[in-house]
């Protein structure tokens, strides 16, 4: 059952007492006989909030509005609606909200409602940080009287649960949906002649064709030019593997690594199975924690971003020893692994590249990492005194190291993907077409 709202004294109240106080003692002092006048103008003060708070008028109904779904990053709304009795336009009423601090900041929402069709409503936006699920555990709802000198507050518990599901809105933009459209490979389901791998026939030459693709010997044999036409390579097996360790876990612009690179993926899973592609995702920490199996169609997309949804964060060192050798013993044909991780030093990351040098002998690797803005802001700050100078210096020297690692990834044969979060997508868009384009999954 819920509690009748209780009166309490506004901040306007409070500073007129506190100024009244002074004078009341400057009354006492100047003319004892009238110290009766203190408690007097106290109680009708006290008597003023009183009947300020029994005129603001009370609750009839109180509701809240949760979005049951949001995406990490993303805006989703919330909705306040109050019906309140007898309250006057200067009700003014505020409420705040206690939530899962992966739902806001600090796990507080505060928002001010308005008078709309004779109830009050308030709307905020919630852009949640995290994948799971967080909860809205309870509202405070508090209006003030005619005069602003008491405001009536009441609480109510709720249990109103918003699943954070991975950002996918790439996936929905305009211009990939274009780019699909367009794409050879895109939204029918035959086989397409044209550029690919899998040589198919031969078919008079046109122009506008590559030059490159004329087959000189045939058109010398039939006195006219022929060009090869290939194949587009399909039902490749892609597998995103994830490092939920903390390196990932680590913010980038205001959301873990982790997310930024489940977008990026999903963005790239929905292309590869719009191309007949097979997608999985992997994901690992301490030991594999995700392993889907592949997945065929474009109608089965929303699995993989359940799938994704499930990669927790976890604060410890990954173990990629036992995570790669088990994603290898997974595999029975060659496949393209894109692996998302990050790394501090070239210590963390020896086994991390002794074990990705064991799956480029069977497989096509694609390593992704953003690059660290924190690094490059403390290297391009301006030098104003010892603590900044050493601040740079160490900041060049792990930009050097990181460097180093790359490099030896690139030395083993791993195609080596760092760009800025936001551009992380893109790359790995390309990438993907591009180890397509040259057949060299199946």
């Amino acid at each position: 059952m819920n509690r009748p709202a209780a009166l309490l004294p506004t901040r306007r109240a409070v500073l007129i007492v506190a100024g009244l106080a002074p004078l009341a003692l400057i009354l006492a002092a100047a003319a004892p006989g009238a110290w009766i006048a203190a408690p007097a103008i106290g109680g009708a003060m006290l008597v003023l909030v009183l009947l300020d708070g029994l005129f603001a008028g009370t609750m009839a109904d109180l509701r809240v509005i949760v979005p049951a779904d949001a995406e990490v990053g993303e805006a989703a709304t919330l909705t306040v609606l109050a019906d309140l009795v007898r309250a006057g336009r200067r009700a003014q009423p505020e409420a705040a909200l206690e939530c899962d601090p992966r739902l806001a900041p600090g796990g507080r929402i505060a928002l001010g409602l308005n008078p709309q069709d004779g109830t009050w409503s308030g709307s905020t936006s919630l852009t949640p940080n995290r994948r799971g699920t967080g909860t809205v555990s309870r509202i405070w709802l508090r209006w003030t009287g005619p005069l602003g000198l008491a405001h009536r507050q009441t609480s109510r518990a709720l249990d109103s649960m918003v699943r954070v599901w991975p950002n996918i809105a790439p996936v929905r933009s305009p211009a990939l949906q274009i780019f699909l459209r367009d794409a050879q490979f895109g939204l029918i389901a035959r086989r397409i002649r044209g550029e690919g791998t899998d040589f198919e026939a031969l078919a008079e030459y046109e122009p506008g064709m590559d030059r490159r693709r004329i087959d000189w010997k045939s058109s010398a044999r039939h006195a006219r030019l022929y060009a090869k036409e290939y194949e587009v390579e399909r039902n490749n097996q892609i597998v995103f593997a994830f490092d939920c360790g903390q390196a990932m876990c680590e913010p980038i612009e205001g959301l873990p690594r982790i997310d930024r690179a489940v977008t990026a993926a999903l963005t790239t899973a929905y292309v590869a199975l719009k191309a007949q592609d097979r997608v999985a995702l992997f994901g690992f920490a301490a030991r594999p924690e995700v392993a889907t199996p592949f997945v065929t169609s474009s109608r089965d997309f929303a699995r993989l971003q359940r799938a994704a949804a499930g990669l927790d964060y976890h604060p410890g060192e990954p173990n990629f020893t036992l995570a790669l050798s088990t994603l290898a013993a997974r595999l029975q044909r060659r496949s393209l692994i894109v692996l998302f991780s990050d790394f501090a030093d070239p210590t963390s990351a020896e086994l991390m590249v002794e074990n990705v040098g064991r799956l480029v002998e069977r497989h096509v690797v694609l390593f992704v990492v953003m690059t660290d803005a924190d690094l490059a802001r403390i290297v391009a700050a301006p030098v104003e005194d010892m603590q900044a100078v050493a601040a740079a210096v160490t900041a060049n020297s792990l930009i050097r190291q990181r460097a180093l690692v790359l490099r030896r990834l690139r030395h083993i044969g791993v195609r080596v993907i760092e760009a800025p979060h936001d551009k992380i997508g893109t790359r790995l868009l390309d990438a993907y077409l591009a180890v397509k384009r040259e057949g060299r999954i199946g």
